[in-house]
């Protein structure tokens, strides 16, 4: 049975985003503005990952729209095959395949998520949690490699400017002998080209959104 969010999780990804708690983490980069820290998940022998940042000119309820807007996301977002909200087990979930480079096989998620917008200490904080969820009702495809551990919170605000402050904290085993050198790649390079990337989508949304209400 899917596991609800727990009000403590919202509340965390926003105490993230205003005092970051990095205590044990190890800094990994720095880069167009995005800060990532790592930590070693000994179980697995991979790493979990905190990310934080700003996009500039972009408002946090635009960047928070987009995220969840998954019919947009298609669009911009190159890595997703497949990408659609579905229902089973009496559950809204997220049908999620990520196009991997060859030779390696793509992989696929199956996840809830939950958009909360929350006041925290005067501030509006725009809170995002996603967890994997297993399900006979989506079962695994040939080919594809399906990832069952995979968490994410990410907290958005206003940087008091006209940009969006941004937290994120990421963590999935993608399973498969994947190469060292292309983990450590997504993280230090596609995590930041991803934001540049979105950053750019956030700015388009306007335009998306009147294209579509004409059509």
């Amino acid at each position: 049975m899917a596991l609800e969010f727990q009000d403590e999780e919202f509340r965390q990804a926003c105490v993230e985003l205003e005092f970051p708690q990095v205590d044990g983490w190890e800094f990994f980069v720095s880069s167009h503005g995005v800060t990532i820290y790592r930590l070693y998940n000994e179980a697995s022998g991979l790493y979990q990952y905190k990310i934080y940042g700003v996009l500039d000119n972009v408002l946090p309820d635009v960047c928070a729209d987009v995220y969840m807007d998954l019919e947009y996301r298609r669009q911009w977002d190159t890595y997703a095959k497949e990408l659609y909200e579905t229902e089973a087990d009496g559950k809204k979930l997220i049908y999620w395949n990520v196009n991997f480079p060859f030779p390696l096989w793509n992989r696929d998620y199956v996840y809830r998520r939950e958009l909360r917008e929350i006041e925290h200490n005067g501030r509006k904080i725009w809170v995002v949690l996603a967890r994997s969820q297993e399900t006979p009702s989506i079962p695994e495809k040939s080919g594809i490699v399906r990832v069952d551990d995979y968490i994410q919170s990410a907290a958005l605000t206003s940087d008091d400017k006209v940009g969006t402050k941004a937290y994120m904290r990421y963590y999935d085993n993608p399973k498969g002998n994947i190469p060292t050198w292309l983990i450590n790649w997504a993280a230090k390079t596609g995590v930041p080209q991803f934001l540049t990337i979105m950053q750019k989508a956030c700015r388009g949304y306007p335009e998306y959104l009147a294209k579509k209400a004409a059509s």
